[in-house]
């Protein structure tokens, strides 16, 4: 190693990232995510680790054990409104992307709506994941009870769902998102998604209204010939409350300046930009000041 390396090396800024269950959306994203703000800024060194998901990620943030963390919607919403919780004291430092819950089911599979599933073992995800609660959030929406009107079982990591679906251990595999590996596997293998009727939709945002209107195109899946509807939130990564500014400035701006490099990585990384940081935070002040700063200089937010 040379001196200049050496010299280096010392001055770079390591940064924990707390993703999810191997197997999952957030270990793949988190992975990729680090790759690209470490080539895009030398100065920075993003380390991913896993986790249980996104309350075990609201927790660690809390208590300053990682500097930053993925976070689905749901559990951020919670936390942010202080839902069966402490208020959460973390902060947006991105929107990554958009989350559709919807279900997988094997190709030969007889259900064609959600309310084919009911009394059915459904595979709702890990127990610590924003996509569970997601679930919960939508069965609930329905005027449902996720325990009592389905078969639950949760995952121990979330790479176990698509072998169940495969082996006929559950009827349906729920998840959410572009690009989620757990229903790559099950579309590559000749699979079919179930998503919601137009009175579905209207019923679950009309009851729960964080939760939006979302379309996944046709194509968006190998085999997936129908666009499919549904709801969902953001996902986001979010830091502990007292992330230096710089440090949050910088790795906005990596982000943004490696948005190619990611959406050539992964597709969910097109909806990983500024503009989405600013319309999908809860308002601007929950955004990391560094963040804010960074917004207004490229001039998203005012």
């Amino acid at each position: 190693m040379t001196m200049a390396t050496m010299t280096n090396a010392a001055a770079q800024t390591k940064v924990t990232l707390a993703t999810a269950t191997p197997g999952g959306g957030f270990p793949f994203f988190g992975d990729n995510a680090a790759a690209v703000i470490n080539e895009t800024d030398k100065s920075l060194l993003v380390q991913t680790m896993n986790t249980k998901g996104s309350t075990e990620n609201i927790g660690l943030l809390n208590g300053r054990k990682v500097d930053i963390a993925l976070v689905a919607g749901e559990p951020a919403y919670e936390a942010f409104q202080a839902i069966g919780q402490t208020k959460t004291t973390a902060l947006v430092i991105q929107a990554i992307y958009s989350n559709p819950g919807m279900f997988v089911v094997r190709g030969d599979s007889p259900a064609k709506t959600l309310r084919d599933l009911v009394g059915k073992p459904i595979a709702w995800g890990t127990r610590a994941s924003g996509l569970t609660l997601l679930g919960r959030y939508v069965t609930d929406g329905l005027g449902l009870d996720r325990e009592k009107d389905f078969q639950a079982h949760y995952l121990e990591k979330a790479g176990d769902g698509p072998v169940m679906v495969a082996d006929g251990r559950v009827a349906a595999l729920w998840g959410g998102g572009i690009g989620w590996p757990g229903f790559t596997a099950v579309m590559k293998a000749g699979g079919r998604f179930i998503g919601l009727t137009a009175d579905e939709v209207a019923k679950v945002t009309a009851k729960h209204n964080f939760l939006k209107p979302i379309t996944v195109p046709a194509g968006s899946y190998e085999g997936q010939k129908e666009a499919v509807n549904s709801v969902g939130s953001w996902s986001y990564i979010l830091a502990r409350s007292d992330l230096p500014d710089d440090v949050a400035y910088r790795l906005a701006k990596a982000l943004h300046q490696g948005h190619g490099a990611l959406v050539k990585r992964l597709a969910q990384g097109r909806e990983t930009t500024p503009q989405s940081t600013a319309m999908a935070a809860p308002s601007p002040s929950q955004i990391h000041p560094g963040v804010q700063k960074y917004l207004r200089e490229i001039g998203v937010l005012r």
